[in-house]
């Protein structure tokens, strides 16, 4: 037997990428990653510059490359509400690569991912990506994504949108993109911020085809979501 076929017969890890930019709403990214893990899916983490200001903004913690192991696990088993120990995390099927590597996995077409989530995407990163500029690892994975024709959500987290950002969403989505936007919805019944943020993080689960629990789905069956069963 060659080689190669000795490589080709291994369990190829197929990561989702996971790329977080600067917008506001990092509890959004928390429970992507969370709904993977729990799906059993593998994650590769890029952090934008940024985010980390964001993130620091928000819940008052820190993302360093050096640390980034103990830093996300404290990151994602926060409640949306900024509670500690809210959620249990494992993170050793999460691959982690810094923002300025641009020889990074994720960064070749070779790479082998499932596709990319970016969660939450600000303005800016929606227009690095639609014209392709490719200033950091996060909008090179994105470019990847859409030329090798992977799936690519963009969790779009800004109000009101101008003309010119309306206009890059629509490049992304006639690129092949699902430009979602970051608009939790009230039918399921919520009753917590952590309710909310588990919706928008269900709908980008579901644009990647990853199964979750995180939202009562609509049944057809008006106020099924206040009855404590969902309908």
């Amino acid at each position: 037997m060659e080689p190669y076929e000795h490589a080709t017969q291994r369990t190829e890890r197929r990561p989702w990428v996971v790329g977080v930019s600067g917008a506001s709403g990092t509890p959004y990214a928390a429970a992507v990653v969370r709904g993977l893990l729990t799906a059993g899916e593998d994650v590769d983490l890029v952090v934008s510059r940024a985010s980390r200001l964001t993130l620091l903004d928000e819940t008052g913690l820190s993302f360093r490359d050096t640390h980034w192991r103990d830093d996300l696990r404290e990151w994602l088993s926060l409640g949306a509400d900024g509670k500690p120990h809210t959620f249990e995390a494992d993170v050793s099927r999460v691959r982690y690569w810094r923002a300025g590597d641009l020889a990074a996995g994720p960064s070749s077409g070779s790479y082998p991912v499932k596709g990319m989530l970016i969660v939450p995407a600000s303005t800016a990163c929606v227009a690095g990506v639609a014209l392709g500029l490719s200033k950091d690892l996060l909008q090179r994975a994105a470019s990847v994504t859409l030329k090798e024709r992977r799936p690519l959500v963009v969790a779009v987290r800004e109000t009101p949108l101008s003309g010119q950002t309306l206009r890059q969403l629509v490049a992304l989505d006639e690129a092949g993109a699902v430009v979602l936007p970051a608009s939790p919805a009230f039918y399921a019944g919520a009753t917590h911020i952590q309710d909310l943020v588990d919706f928008v993080a269900g709908r980008v689960l579901d644009a990647a085809g990853v199964p979750h629990r995180y939202y009562r789905r609509w049944k057809g069956e008006l106020g099924s979501g206040r009855s404590p069963e969902g309908g």
